[in-house]
């Protein structure tokens, strides 16, 4: 069975690029929403509707199990998802137990967007995992928006950052944790504005893990195929995806739903 992946957009790459490179045999099928770009600004339940929309699109296709790349739409959908599909759901949360586990002077900064920092699986992390941390958690409305746009590196990616990540650097957090996976194509950047002795951090190598241990790896001796699908216009988002994943080969197909 191939492996479905979705996000919002194209952020959901970066997890799809990390379960490619611990599963090479399976196929992997990826849906960006992005004429719904961002998430984090609209109605949780709009993105429940939107998510359950897509995860059947993935199943009916034969994908199983369904990896939820968003941490927006798992915040969201997660739960709702795993209770209608017949197949595993496999999703994200922002990685505030690693952070707190590692933080060396007990200050943690989350750069998530408003629907992630304001959901109740975020703040119960926090209190589970993170009651003895300072935890400065911010939104970066903009971010998300640069990367759906190819924009990773340059003066106007740090600008924002530079604005985003202030409340963090003011309060000397020694970790940072990228609440998004569209940050991870940012990760470079936080580094460059939050400095080099700031830990930064994400989820998409163990959602990649938890993937494998659901799905099991295989013996075909060929590599697995993958496909591309978008909500938005295919002219826009194949540059950007050929880009992010270094292959100007693949095909993204408009499809929406």
């Amino acid at each position: 069975m191939p492996i479905g992946i979705f996000d919002s957009g194209v952020g959901g790459l970066s997890v799809l690029r990390e379960i490619r490179r611990l599963l090479p045999r399976h196929d992997l099928i990826y849906y960006g929403d992005s004429a719904y770009c961002p998430y984090g600004l609209r109605d949780p339940a709009q993105i429940r509707s939107r998510s359950l929309t897509i995860a059947r699109f993935l199943a009916d296709r034969g994908a199983g199990p369904v990896v939820v790349a968003c941490n927006t739409a798992s915040i969201a959908a997660l739960d709702y998802l795993r209770g209608l599909l017949a197949v595993p759901v496999v999703g994200m949360e922002p990685a505030v137990k690693p952070a707190a586990e590692g933080t060396r002077n007990g200050r943690i900064g989350v750069l998530a967007t408003q629907v992630t920092l304001a959901g109740d699986r975020y703040n119960n992390l926090k209190e589970k995992f993170a009651r003895q941390a300072e935890v400065v958690s911010v939104p970066c409305p903009g971010l998300v928006e640069m990367v759906e746009a190819g924009l990773t590196t340059g003066p106007a990616v740090e600008e924002l950052l530079s604005e985003c990540l202030s409340p963090m650097i003011g309060r000397k957090v020694d970790t940072i944790v990228l609440g998004s996976t569209h940050y991870h194509f940012l990760r470079e950047a936080v580094q460059k504005v939050a400095g080099p002795d700031v830990l930064v951090i994400d989820t998409a190598r163990a959602v990649a893990c938890q993937t494998r241990r659901v799905t099991g790896d295989t013996v075909t001796p060929e590599e697995g195929r993958w496909a591309f699908f978008t909500s938005g216009q295919a002219s826009g988002v194949q540059p950007v995806v050929r880009a992010l994943l270094d292959d100007q080969e693949l095909t993204v197909t408009e499809k929406p739903l």
